[in-house]
Formats: structure tokens, sequence, C-alpha cells
């Protein structure tokens, strides 16, 4: 499955109209310039959002369902206006529609004295909405989806260009941590035997000391014998074995999302599936599993007793925080 980052941008346009163009043979040659743009930044949810012209307001529910199938996370903003064709800033109005305007104005005016005039903008606006007409909804809607659809690729395209740089970074992450946590596990039962030795040079000074005073004596068995249990329970609080196990296990788990076989978005006939059968959301495990690290990493540091362990700690804490700021943004 790869792995999307829920950042990107794709722009696309009509085509220009050539000779050689499709469209030129299916009689819309004067149609009006069709431009669509899509960006997305990073979101717990989808939220979809949807800037279009008056002209393409009856497209929204089809591009919201082609948006809903294609995209599982993110802010997503579609962007779709209508231009004027190519050719239409060189055809003047005709003598007849600035009549029909001019009187139009006249009724206006007459009723409402204090309204602007038209501008030559205006009246090349009305021109050109008059020489162009909008035409079918059914196929100015098939025009906008086609476009939707090239802009849904370019976008998924765009993500996972993004998502592939997230994951090599996360990856290098994850061996950084493997690195300290390996430093971090011989460290415990070197520390063990230091205080072992502690503990029966504190305890055969204490012997001594009974011995010089006096008092009770001590033997020398059971001053040894309560070295060894201070030791064994010293070895007990500072054990951080079952920590860098699991530490491992996520690290594990991290990896094999990143670079799960390409295999799994191939169905069993050969064929790419379908983006809109995408039900894996990367982002989401992985931030469960990033909160599951620094916890490993927090009780690390509790339990550590030498300042080795506990700047193996800080740059464990270090690498996640950096981890879980850039999953925010994985699909």
């Amino acid at each position: 499955m790869p792995v999307y980052s829920m950042t990107g941008y794709a722009s696309v346009q009509t085509r220009p109209l050539t000779p050689d163009n499709p469209d030129s043979a299916k009689g819309v040659a004067d149609s009006p310039r069709i431009g669509l743009e899509i960006r997305s930044v990073n979101s717990r949810f989808l939220d979809l959002g949807f800037r279009l012209s008056d002209e393409l307001r009856h497209c929204e529910p089809a591009l919201r369902e082609l948006l809903t199938h294609s995209l599982k996370r993110g802010k997503v903003e579609l962007r779709a206006f209508v231009g004027a064709a190519r050719d239409s800033a060189t055809q003047p109005p005709s003598a007849q529609l600035l009549q029909r305007l001019n009187h139009a104005q006249d009724n206006v005016l007459s009723w409402l004295p204090h309204a602007q005039p038209l501008s030559v903008a205006d009246v090349l606006r009305l021109a050109s909405n008059d020489q162009h007409p909008s035409g079918d909804d059914t196929d100015t809607q098939e025009r906008v989806l086609t476009l939707a659809r090239q802009a849904v690729a370019d976008l998924l395209a765009s993500r996972a260009r993004e998502g592939a740089r997230l994951a090599q970074m996360l990856l290098g992450h994850t061996s950084q941590l493997r690195a300290l946590a390996q430093a971090a596990a011989p460290l415990i039962p070197q520390l063990v035997e230091q205080q072992k030795q502690k503990f029966v040079e504190r305890f055969m000074q204490a012997l001594t000391a009974s011995d010089a005073s006096g008092a009770s004596p001590i033997s020398q068995q059971a001053a040894h014998d309560r070295a060894l249990t201070e030791a064994t329970a010293f070895a007990i609080r500072i054990d951080v074995a079952e920590e860098i196990t699991r530490l491992a296990a996520h690290l594990d788990e991290i990896d094999s999302l990143l670079t799960a076989d390409s295999e799994n978005s191939v169905s069993k006939t050969g064929k790419n599936v379908a983006t809109s059968a995408r039900t894996v959301e990367i982002g989401k495990r992985l931030d469960f599993v990033i909160q599951e690290l620094h916890r490993e990493a927090n009780t690390l540091g509790s339990k550590s007793s030498t300042l080795e362990i506990t700047r193996i700690s800080v740059d464990m804490k270090v690498l996640i925080e950096q981890m879980r700021e850039q999953v925010q943004n994985i699909e």
C-alpha cells in the first residue's frame, strides 16, 4: 500500500481548441473554457470544500461523490470556473445585441435612476454569454467530471511523491531509534553488576563497623545475602528489557506499514485496484503506534538511574516527536 501525503495540488483545464482536438469534431469548438484546481492539506478527517462558478453549481454532488471515493483524509478545496472561449474576444458584439442591451438599460434606468450604467466590460461579458451559451447541463457536467478525474489523478500522484519522501524520513528515524535501543540494552546488566558490587561493599563496611563497636555480630554470609537481595530489587526496578522489546515491536510495525509489499495494491487479475478501494488509512495507524513509542520512551526515562540512559531516552523522545509531526501529514 503506497504512502500518501495529505498535502498536494493539481490544476487542469480544457485543452486548447486545435484542428486535431477531438472536441472540435463534437461541435464544442465554441464552448467556453473550463478550469479546475484541487488543493489539499492535512486534516483528521475528509473535509471537502467547493468554490464553483454559478454555471457549475449543479456539478457539486457528482464532484463530491468523486472526491469521497478517491480520498480518505485531508482538507480538500476544489475550485472550478468557466472562462470565455479562445476566439470570443475577437468577435465584437452584434448591432442587434447592442440595441437589446441599450433598450434594457433604458428600462432599468427609468425605474432605477440611480443604477450604474453598463460598462464596456459588462457589455463584452454579456455578449460573450450570448454568443456562447452554457449549453446542456449534462454535457457540461461530463466535461467537468472528466477534468476532475484528471485533476484527482494528478493530485494523488503529487501526494504519493510527497508520501514517499515522508516514508523515507520516517524509516531513517526508526533506524536511529533501533540504534538507541541497542545502545541502551547492554547498559542495564553493567549497571546492575556495578550496583551489586556497591551493595556488597556497603554491607561489608557495615559488618566491619559492627565488629569494631562490639554490637551484635552480623555474619558475613548474611551481609552478602542482604547485598544480593538489594541488588535483585534494584535490577527489577531498573529493568527495561520489556520496554526495549515493545519498542522493537512498534518499530517493526511502523516499518511494515511504510514498506508494505506493493503487491497489496494489485488485484488477482493483475490490474491495479481502484483508488476507491483503498480502505487502510495508514496515517491513523501510524499516529497510534507513535503514541505507544512515546509511552515506552517515557518509561525508559523514568527507570533511568544513569546519565547515559537518560540521554538515550531524551534522544528517543526528540526523534519520536519529529516523527509525530510528519505522521500528521500522512493519509
